[in-house]
């Protein structure tokens, strides 16, 4: 697997080609949850790529997969360090321009900071389950995972995907239970969103209400909502077939119909 060193972070990475190249169709450009990697993803990505033809890169961020460490503890503003400095110049680095960025969870989150408080130019944005604000079912969730990951094989699974599954999950876990992260909010960046936006969430996330996409439709210009219903917070794994069929067309909204 390649890795790329970039700033003070060595990150892994893959490049994905769609079976049948489309042209015209953007990268996707994959961002993946709070305790995400690459190898998480299965073979989501691969499919996505072929339903929209172009091509997309998938990264594991620092402290994750096979990425270098991150430096821990974890600051409350994390989430805005890999929108405004990595993301930016992970693009640059390997040439990527008007993306769609693809992100689950913290990887949406970081997907709407990086649109409304950067200059990166980007041909839309895809966000599965992200948080706008922090709600008290995703402290009651975080909470629980914590219990899961002492009490059962959680490390143990986590373990397959990262070469530090403890730093991994500390990381994620300690500062989202920091009582300085309850205040925790990006629906101020949200009106300066200056490309189409397609946020879904299942309708039984364990980690969030649906109000955090309607927070977005209420506060980007162009948003498009899917509630998937059977579905908890990870939308590509419960609803694969639902998330492809809603991003293929959203991608192909973006394009001219003759690409």
């Amino acid at each position: 697997m390649p890795t790329l060193s970039l700033l003070d972070q060595t990150l892994d990475y893959i490049r994905l080609h769609a079976a049948t190249p489309r042209a015209g169709a953007p990268t996707l450009v994959f961002l993946h949850e709070g305790l995400g990697a690459i190898s998480m993803w299965r073979d989501f990505p691969q499919r996505l790529t072929d339903a929209v033809g172009g091509d997309a890169l998938v990264y594991s961020r620092a402290g994750y997969g096979r990425s270098s460490p991150a430096e821990l503890p974890r600051p409350v503003d994390y989430m805005h360090t890999e929108a405004l400095r990595i993301l930016p110049a992970l693009l640059d680095a390997l040439a990527i321009e008007r993306p769609v960025l693809f992100g689950h969870s913290d990887g949406g989150s970081i997907a709407l900071i990086c649109a409304g408080a950067t200059a990166t130019p980007l041909s839309g944005i895809v966000v599965l389950a992200p948080h706008v604000m922090v709600e008290d079912i995703t402290i009651a969730g975080i909470q629980e995972a914590r219990a899961r990951y002492e009490t059962t094989p959680m490390r143990d699974r986590l373990g397959r995907h990262h070469d530090d599954p403890d730093a991994a999950f500390w990381g994620w876990n300690n500062v989202w239970l920091d009582p300085a992260f309850r205040d925790w909010n990006i629906e101020h960046l949200l009106p300066d969103i200056d490309c189409p936006v397609l946020a879904v969430q299942g309708e039984d996330d364990e980690y969030a209400t649906l109000a955090q996409i309607d927070r977005i439709a209420d506060g980007a210009p162009d948003v498009r909502l899917l509630a998937l219903p059977d579905c908890r917070h990870s939308p590509h794994a419960d609803q694969p077939d639902a998330v492809i069929a809603a991003t293929a067309e959203f991608i192909a909204s973006l394009t001219p119909a003759s690409a």
